[in-house]
């Protein structure tokens, strides 16, 4: 597995990282742990789960063929038109973060969450049943389905922590 691969599956988490750290620096009202912990959250449901997600369904549905052979799966599989689909679907919801708070957080965290955490099942599924070491299907994908949705619910939870002790505070 070349660096790339490898990296590819960071990129939007890391951009999250990146846009969160820059929106922080550049907010003078972040002091606070609760606001700090609303925008790394707020990012990397757009970012992370949301940009990833929309990428990941315009290669579904336009790139079908070669991201049909990185993941180990037969080409011309109309299976790929329904996993692009609801990629792109997730991935708009994810970058409506940005605009919506609270529950919409939550269900976008667990619609997503069980997506992505299904899909990493599967990808081990494959790999045991069918020997299946394809690169989009045991690389570092496989560890942003399994871990990502686990990130993105302790980063809620804390979120939340926070926000009720401010409130507590007051």
């Amino acid at each position: 597995m070349s660096l790339m691969e490898i990296l590819w599956s960071l990129l939007f988490p890391l951009l999250g990282v990146l846009v969160a750290v820059v929106h922080i620096t550049r907010e003078k009202k972040t002091a606070d742990t609760h606001r700090k912990l609303e925008i790394i959250l707020m990012w990397q449901l757009v970012c992370g789960l949301g940009l990833s997600l929309l990428w990941g369904g315009i290669g579904h549905l336009l790139f079908s063929d070669r991201v049909a052979e990185s993941i180990g799966w037969a080409a011309g599989s109309p299976f790929q038109r329904e996993v692009g689909i609801w990629d792109a679907s997730i991935g708009i919801v994810g970058i409506l973060c940005l605009k919506f708070r609270d529950h919409f957080w939550l269900a976008t965290i667990i619609g997503g969450g069980l997506f992505l955490f299904g899909a990493g099942l599967g990808h081990v599924y494959e790999f045991i049943a069918h020997g299946d070491a394809s690169p989009n299907n045991l690389g570092a994908v496989l560890w942003i389905d399994l871990l990502f949705p686990v990130v993105l619910a302790a980063l809620y939870l804390l979120y939340h922590k926070e926000k009720a002790e401010v409130h507590t505070l007051k």
